[in-house]
C-alpha cells in the first residue's frame, strides 16, 4: 500500500465509508445479540452476590429496558474490534508501511485488554462495591429494594469504564509509534495523571478510603506499566526518523553527484 495524499472530498467519502461498515456490523451483531442477552441476563443475575438480591421492576418497561440495553452493550463490544480496524483503514493512508503493519497488529491486543479490564470490574470491583454497599445499608438501618433497571445501569457504569480505561497501554504505545506522544514528556506530568486517576477512582468507587485505593492502584500501575512500554514505541519512531533523515542526506547527495556528471558530460 503507497502513502496516498488524500482531497477533503476523498476524506468524507472515506469516513462515510467506514461509518457505513461499522452500520453494518452493528445491525448483525444487534440480531446476533438478541439471542445471546437473555441468557447473559439470567446468568448475571444468578451469579456472585447478585444470585442474593431479589430484583425487582419499578415501571411496566423496566425488563424490556434492560434487554435493550444488554444487547446494545453486547453488539458494541462483539464489533468493537471491527470499529478499532476502520478507525485504523481510516487513518492508514496517512502513515508509513511500517507503521501501518505495527499498529494494525494492537487491534487484537486492545480488544483482549478491553475484556481483561471488564473482567476486573466484574469479579474483583463489583463484588467488593456490593458488599460495602450492603454492609452500610446494614449499619444505617436502610432495606435495600434493588430495580433491575438500576442494577444493570450500575454494572454497565463500571465494566465499560474499565474495559476501555484498560487499553490505555495500547493508546499509549500508538500515539508513541506515531510520535505524537512524548514518554518523557509524560513522566515529568507524571503528578498530574495521578491526580486524575485518584479523581477517575473517586467517582466510580464508594465512599471509602479503602475501596478508593483499592480502584487507585490498579490504575496507577496500569499507567505506569503504558508509560514503560510507550517508551519502546517511541524509540522506534526516533529510529524510524532517523533512518528517513539518513535516506534522504544520501538521496542529496547522490542528486548532487548526478547533476555534476550530468554537467562533466555536457562540458565533454
Amino acid at each position: 500500500m503507497e502513502e496516498k495524499q488524500l482531497t477533503v472530498i476523498e476524506h468524507i467519502e472515506e469516513l462515510r465509508k467506514r461509518l457505513i461498515i461499522i452500520v453494518v456490523f452493528f445491525m448483525l451483531a444487534v440480531i446476533g445479540s438478541f439471542f445471546l442477552a437473555k441468557p447473559l441476563i439470567k446468568y448475571l443475575q444468578s451469579n456472585g452476590q447478585a444470585q442474593e438480591i431479589t430484583f425487582n421492576a419499578f415501571t411496566v418497561l423496566d425488563p424490556g429496558f434492560v434487554l435493550l440495553k444488554v444487547i446494545i452493550v453486547l453488539a458494541v463490544v462483539l464489533i468493537s474490534p471491527v470499529i478499532m480496524y476502520q478507525l485504523w483503514a481510516f487513518i492508514a493512508p496517512g502513515l508509513k508501511e511500517t507503521e501501518r503493519r505495527v499498529t494494525l497488529s494492537y487491534i487484537p491486543f486492545a480488544f483482549l485488554l478491553f475484556l481483561a479490564g471488564a473482567a476486573f470490574a466484574y469479579f474483583v470491583l463489583i463484588p467488593y462495591v456490593m458488599g460495602f454497599m450492603r454492609l452500610l445499608a446494614g449499619d444505617l438501618e436502610i432495606q435495600q429494594t434493588i430495580g433491575i433497571n438500576e442494577y444493570f445501569n450500575f454494572l454497565i457504569q463500571l465494566v465499560i469504564p474499565f474495559g476501555v480505561v484498560f487499553q490505555l497501554p495500547v493508546v499509549m504505545l500508538f500515539l508513541s509509534r506515531l510520535g505524537f506522544l512524548n514518554p518523557d514528556w509524560l513522566a515529568k506530568s507524571r503528578k498530574y495523571a495521578y491526580f486524575a486517576l485518584f479523581v477517575l477512582a473517586a467517582f466510580i468507587t464508594p465512599p471509602d478510603l479503602f475501596s478508593h485505593l483499592f480502584t487507585t492502584v490498579p490504575l496507577i500501575l496500569l499507567f505506569e506499566l503504558s508509560l514503560f512500554i510507550s517508551r519502546f514505541g517511541y524509540r522506534k519512531f526516533l529510529k524510524a526518523e532517523e533512518e528517513m533523515r539518513l535516506e534522504e542526506i544520501k538521496a542529496e547527495q547522490q542528486r548532487q553527484i548526478d547533476e555534476v556528471m550530468e554537467r562533466m558530460k555536457q562540458d565533454e
